[in-house]
């Protein structure tokens, strides 16, 4: 969430901003300005009346103790209109906070500097490539039917028990699954990160001090009777660890990382890019977060994007780094970095990565604040990535490594598969 007074101070640059992501609501940003000068109007002018009321109550009280009952009495009159006046002006002011919220909820973060313009993913900013694109043999499989071949991931077993986008792992299927979700999490131990395991539902004010509500609920499981959102990534359980917290500027930055299933409801996607393994509507992932100051926050963004490539290095896997373009940008992202690796049965490039940096959007929801030395107050940086995602890290797996003999597993991930071949 954006700064009101931010906003207010800087409008035509909120707007130039918001014209990168294609926002074109500045009444949205106007109202928000009037509801926001609506709002300290009302502030300033209950302040001065409680200020009254708390002066006549010491002068009532003085006189009482004078013994001038009369005048103390007379005095008391005025109390009644100013504890009217108190009441109109609470519920004024309340109706103004209120709506000022609604609004400004519905604007975006806005995109840093370097965000190129666009409207569609293709206009996605390609930055770096990695790696020869394997040139597989005659008669070579999608990951779906080597799935089926091997006996590895079940798809029809899972649309039987919950329905599409639910896979069922079998045999070495799981061991890989459990495999790289340990080779993750140690990576991530080893550059610093401390592991969390967070609950896997959330409640609304988590949702909300993330970004996913109010702009992602049709998106996410929704737990009716409890009011509770299956997660979509476990930023959002990690990221909320801070939330209502002050830290010290010398704890910055913290970094945690957390596995967890998560959930997506994929609402309205479907087609061929959505077969096998592209889209799950459960799926494993290691996530890394970190809250940082923001004079290093970018810095540190590159260096998460440095910690998901080494994963693809270590895994012998071909890919690219895009820069997100404004349109193809999440709501909450101020930067994002897009890594896709190559998967060669399919012909095709598949995310497997975002990473991004949210700078005070979140923390601004979050109320997370680090104090320094000087002892003032200032919202942090908070930013996470996919490190990784498994299925399309899986489908790469299978259809860039396989052989007539079987799959071979990358060198690196052996001594936590326990097993050189899927054959």
């Amino acid at each position: 969430m954006l700064q009101v007074s931010y906003i207010r101070e800087n409008r035509e640059k909120v707007l130039e901003r918001l014209s990168v992501k294609n926002f074109k609501q500045p009444e949205i940003v106007d109202a928000v300005i009037s509801l926001d000068e609506e709002r300290r109007q009302t502030q300033t002018t209950l302040d001065s009346i409680s200020a009254e009321a708390n002066t006549i109550a010491k002068q009532v009280g003085e006189l009482m103790r004078q013994g001038k009952k009369e005048e103390a009495e007379i005095l008391k009159s005025r109390t009644v209109t100013i504890k009217e006046q108190i009441k109109t002006l609470s519920e004024k002011l309340n109706k103004a906070e209120a709506e000022l919220l609604k609004h400004i909820v519905l604007i975006p973060n806005l995109p840093h500097s370097s965000v190129p313009r666009g409207t569609t993913p293709e206009e996605n900013e390609n930055i770096f490539e990695f790696g020869d694109k394997p040139a597989l043999y005659a008669g070579a499989l999608p990951h779906w039917e080597l799935a089926t071949k091997y006996d590895i991931i079940d798809f029809e077993l899972g649309n039987k028990i919950a329905g599409a986008g639910f896979p069922v792992y079998k045999g070495k299927g799981a061991k890989l699954q459990r495999a790289l979700i340990n080779f993750f999490l140690d990576n991530a131990e080893e550059a610093g990160y401390r592991e969390i395991q967070p609950p896997i539902v959330v409640n609304e004010a988590s949702g909300f001090g993330t970004g996913q509500l109010p702009d992602k609920e049709g998106q996410m499981y929704h737990v009716g009777v409890d009011n509770l959102y299956l997660i979509p990534t476990a930023e959002v359980p990690v990221t909320n660890l801070y939330r209502d917290v002050t830290v010290k500027e010398d704890e910055l930055p913290i970094m945690n990382c957390a596995y967890t299933p998560c959930f997506r409801r994929e609402a309205g996607s479907y087609g061929a890019h959505v077969r096998g393994l592209n889209r799950l509507h459960q799926f494993d992932k290691v996530e890394i977060v970190q809250v940082a100051h923001p004079d290093h926050s970018y810095e540190i963004l590159e260096n998460m994007s440095a910690h998901v490539q080494s994963l693809l290095q270590k895994l012998e896997l071909p890919y690219r780094v895009l820069r997100l373009c404004g349109g193809d940008m999440s709501f909450t992202s101020a930067l994002t970095y897009d890594m896709e690796v190559w998967c060669a049965a399919q012909a095709r490039w598949l995310e497997v990565s975002s990473v991004s940096n949210f700078e005070t959007f979140q923390s601004n929801r979050l109320k997370l604040r680090y104090k320094g030395k000087e002892g003032k107050a200032q919202y942090a940086h908070t930013l996470n990535g996919s490190a990784l995602a498994l299925p399309r890290i899986v489908a790469s797996l299978l259809e860039n490594n396989q052989t007539e003999r079987g799959i071979k597993i990358p060198a690196a991930l052996v001594p936590y598969t326990k097993f050189e071949w899927i054959d």
